[in-house]
């Protein structure tokens, strides 16, 4: 029985002293500010018989009252500022709140465990990956090609790209070969098939046979096909890129070895620019088997 009273009594004080700090937390700092030179000056005034007892509480209380209500329209902006944040499609206006939720109760029902220190982390993943989206960017990982392959499908009137056939691998091709060359291939056809115009440039080390039966299927297909040697263009010019329509943009990272690590997708208008001025330099000094 009086153990059970003391329990009760704990969690009382802890209940009062986690409110106080969750008090402390959700009030803006000017505000403590103001109120801690508040009772200061209350103090002092009293105690250095500059003022009565009954003005220095007095301007104790209306340092206080300007504090909170500095406090209070701190936390009114920022209400005002949630508010425009959610004033968005409905999909986001609805599980935000729930998103945000279950990360805080994440973070507090279970701090100091794996639990918590993950949803700060992926938390963080997806920030990073949110700010890539309000730049109009999609970022995947070497083996997701599924915006290189969708956007193709998209494409309404031009295609141009630029495939680096990369000195340790060429005349190997096996990306054409792969699941995501093959389906970006397909998308090619279709693509053809509607009318778009595609332009395609190789940059290769070495003209193999291979690489020759790969340049004759495509431009039988219709695309109109560039052949540019290694060392033609600066290396800065080396990437490998497609641009749609003028509008969109992928550009892919690649690994030592030649391979692609991670696919980049963006309708971002710098990137659109940057990667068609590539093109563009890299097509001057190509030469065309039409």
């Amino acid at each position: 029985m009086a153990g059970d009273l003391v329990r009760r009594q704990s969690r009382g004080r802890a209940g009062a002293a986690d409110g106080f700090v969750r008090l402390v937390a959700h009030t803006d700092p000017v505000a403590l500010i103001g109120i801690t030179l508040s009772v200061f000056l209350s103090v002092t005034l009293d105690l250095t018989n500059a003022a009565t007892g009954v003005e220095s509480l007095l301007a104790g209380l209306m340092g206080i009252t300007i504090s909170l209500l500095v406090d209070s329209l701190a936390r009114a902006e920022r209400r005002f500022h949630l508010r425009t944040l959610l004033d968005g499609p409905p999909w986001l206006v609805r599980t935000t709140p729930l998103v945000a939720g279950a990360v805080r109760d994440a973070a507090e029902q279970h701090a100091g465990t794996r639990v918590a220190a993950e949803a700060r982390r992926r938390y963080e993943e997806f920030r990073l990956t949110a700010e890539q989206f309000a730049a109009g960017r999609i970022i995947r990982p070497g083996d997701d090609g599924e915006d290189l392959v969708g956007a193709t499908r998209d494409c309404t009137g031009q295609l141009v790209a630029l495939t680096n056939v990369m000195p340790r691998v060429s005349g190997e091709l096996s990306w054409w070969r792969g699941e995501v060359g093959r389906r970006y291939w397909e998308a090619n056809v279709a693509a053809l098939a509607r009318g778009v115009r595609i332009t395609r440039i190789f940059i290769y080390a070495t003209l193999s046979e291979e690489l020759r039966e790969l340049v004759e299927t495509q431009r039988r297909a219709g695309v109109r096909v560039g052949l540019l040697p290694h060392g033609a263009v600066s290396p800065q010019l080396h990437v490998n890129l497609v641009v749609w329509d003028s509008s969109s943009c992928w550009e892919a990272r690649m690994t030592a070895h030649g391979e692609i690590s991670e696919h980049q997708f963006s309708v971002n208008r710098s990137d659109v620019e940057r990667l068609d001025r590539v093109f563009r330099l890299c097509a001057d000094v190509a030469r065309f088997t039409d």
